[in-house]
């Protein structure tokens, strides 16, 4: 990834950032929605439910197109599982604390094994800063 555009992905995204997501269906009909994300890494992360329509997309098609704040470009999904799994205890941190104003508001339950965190490993997108466009 180029080292300029990884900047400024981190120094616009490394908090509570709203980013759209588009996947599409089985059918071949896109789909999109926003939701809260952080960039940690050359990666988006989220909390959702393994349920929602965005996961079922993925799991036949993973690659997905993301947008936000100047930004827009495509990725890899994953779930990385349960939330509270041992492995993603660090992340989840990470993830509690960046989404600290409403995670607790009822809209998250870690009690639920189907609560988990979706990673969006950045492919290539384009983001503009102070006039400047940097491409990865």
């Amino acid at each position: 990834m180029n080292k300029d555009f990884d900047n400024v992905l981190r120094e616009r995204f490394s908090k509570d950032s709203l980013i759209s997501i588009a996947t599409v269906d089985n059918r071949g009909i896109p789909w999109v929605r926003t939701v809260d994300a952080i960039y940690i890494d050359g990666a988006f992360y989220t909390i959702t439910h393994n349920s929602t329509n965005k996961m079922k997309h993925i799991s036949f098609n993973p690659i997905v197109a993301i947008c936000g704040e100047w930004f827009s470009g495509h990725g890899k999904a994953e779930s990385l599982g349960y939330i509270c799994n041992e492995e993603n205890k660090d992340l989840a941190d990470k993830l509690r604390e960046a989404f600290a104003s409403w995670y607790d508001n009822g809209h998250t339950n870690e009690d639920d094994i189907n609560t988990i965190i979706l990673k969006i490993m950045v492919t290539d997108g384009i983001i503009y800063e102070d006039g400047k466009r940097f491409e990865c």
